[in-house]
């Protein structure tokens, strides 16, 4: 294998956040619109929480990040207060969000016990051969 090795955890959650960028992004018009939220008001809280998302998905390198993650979900669904779709829409993107992050744990786990569980196969057979 040549470079360092992908993380599927951060894979997935990056493109949760992003996917969820754009539906932030999108909530912008439709608080000004439907919502009578000033407009300032609003472009600040779409269009800042749709970059957050993004800017986000390029840190998840390292290991805090995630626990914003989980803020950035929070504040989704709290978004509902405003656009009530959002209960639902930022509930499905926490559910998304928790099953990406789960689901990648998992992965990152079981790839990191199949090396250590060939590279145990293998000094065993350096072993024998000496």
């Amino acid at each position: 294998m040549s470079g360092p090795e992908r993380s599927p955890r951060r894979g997935m959650c990056a493109a949760v956040l992003s996917l969820e960028a754009v539906t932030l992004g999108l909530t912008t018009p439709v608080m000004i619109s439907v919502a009578d939220v000033d407009v300032t008001t609003a472009l600040l809280v779409g269009l800042g929480l749709a970059l957050a998302c993004l800017l986000l998905a390029g840190m998840l390198r390292a290991e805090w990040a995630y626990s914003l993650g989980w803020v950035i979900q929070g504040a989704a669904i709290g978004l509902g207060f405003v656009i009530p779709l959002m209960f639902f829409l930022g509930a499905i993107f926490a559910l998304l969000w928790g099953s990406a992050y789960a689901l990648g744990r998992k992965i990152e786990r079981e790839r990191a016990a199949a090396y250590a569980a060939l590279a145990e196969q293998g000094s065993k057979g350096q072993q024998s051969e000496n």
